[in-house]
């Protein structure tokens, strides 16, 4: 059972779908509106002649489409779920994902919810309503929150956390997720680092820590994003960590992204490692002040690996 759900999955069932896959089709529908059959396949342990069939009875139910969606090389076809009244009896009716988007935004949305299936224990706000929610129950003013303004014929409307990114806040931290599409700089992900700094701010202010997961597909991108997100937790302070620290943290993550085994094994494995580096990190901090976020790391899609667009 996925927690953050809430049982929202159970609305599904006027639709003919129950258990797992209901769960599927709402994590989806909440978290991206699209999806791969090898997600599909991933999420459910299934077979991939399984996830073909349930596509198939989404686009027999009006439901969904799929389509080889031009400008994305890599993945071959995405299905949409579209239907407004699925949408609708999740509570969700007026969310954008059941709309079509442009290569770079699809992809986004596709790298988003390949980590949701990952880390779908995390308690995700999938709604710009919830996240809206979670922060002002913890005394944060949505004047603080990233927004973005939109104006046209009937008014204007400001929409937070424009980016639809999955957020997962509890009582000690606020993890922030990063999906990079595949630029050719930092440009976009230094954007969305200053459109959240007040909330990051804020967040420190009230004894919680901010947490960001850059999510890629290639090595480029991946160091690119470390070394940006490692910047946002540099110490703030003139005094510099310990460079064996830094040395030492350098290396864990080398091994970590290079699949080192070897490496890695010298710290007792890979969890072990990772608490290792979790302590290096908040020992440094110590010793230097405390940067505008406490940790940045990146992760590398698998199923997306290939992903083109453009």
């Amino acid at each position: 059972m996925i927690a953050h759900l809430r049982g929202r999955e159970k609305a599904l069932e006027a639709f003919g779908w129950t258990g797992r896959k209901a769960e599927w089709i709402a994590l989806v529908c909440l978290h991206s509106g699209v999806f791969t059959r090898a997600q599909a396949t991933r999420f459910l342990d299934t077979h991939h002649e399984r996830a073909r069939r349930l596509v198939l009875a989404l686009i027999r139910q009006g439901l969904a489409a799929e389509e080889t969606v031009p400008g994305i090389r890599g993945i071959g076809r995405v299905c949409r779920i579209y239907a407004r009244g699925l949408y609708r009896a999740l509570g969700a009716e007026h969310i954008r994902h059941r709309r079509t988007a442009s290569p770079e935004v699809l992809l986004r949305r596709l790298l988003s919810l390949d980590y949701v299936i990952e880390h779908s224990d995390l308690p995700w706000l999938p709604t710009e309503q919830e996240k809206v929610a979670a922060f002002e129950a913890i005394g944060i003013d949505r004047d603080l929150l990233p927004v973005k303004v939109y104006r046209g014929a009937a008014g204007t409307t400001r929409r937070h956390f424009p980016l639809k990114l999955p957020v997962a806040p509890d009582s000690a931290r606020a993890l922030f997720v990063y999906a990079e599409p595949g630029h050719d700089t930092a440009t976009a992900l230094r954007s969305w680092g200053k459109a959240h700094a007040r909330l990051w701010r804020a967040i420190r202010s009230r004894g919680l820590s901010s947490e960001i997961v850059t999510v890629a597909r290639t090595t480029r991108e991946l160091e690119r994003a470390r070394r940006v997100t490692r910047g946002w937790a540099e110490p703030s302070g003139h005094r510099k960590p310990d460079p064996e620290i830094r040395e030492e943290l350098a290396r864990i993550e080398r091994a970590i992204l290079q699949g080192a085994v070897h490496i890695l094994e010298e710290f007792g494995g890979l969890q072990a490692a990772l608490k290792r580096s979790i302590a290096l990190e908040s020992q440094a901090r110590r010793q230097g002040g405390r940067g505008s976020i406490d940790r940045g790391i990146v992760w590398q899609t698998v199923r997306l690996q290939g992903a083109r667009y453009r």
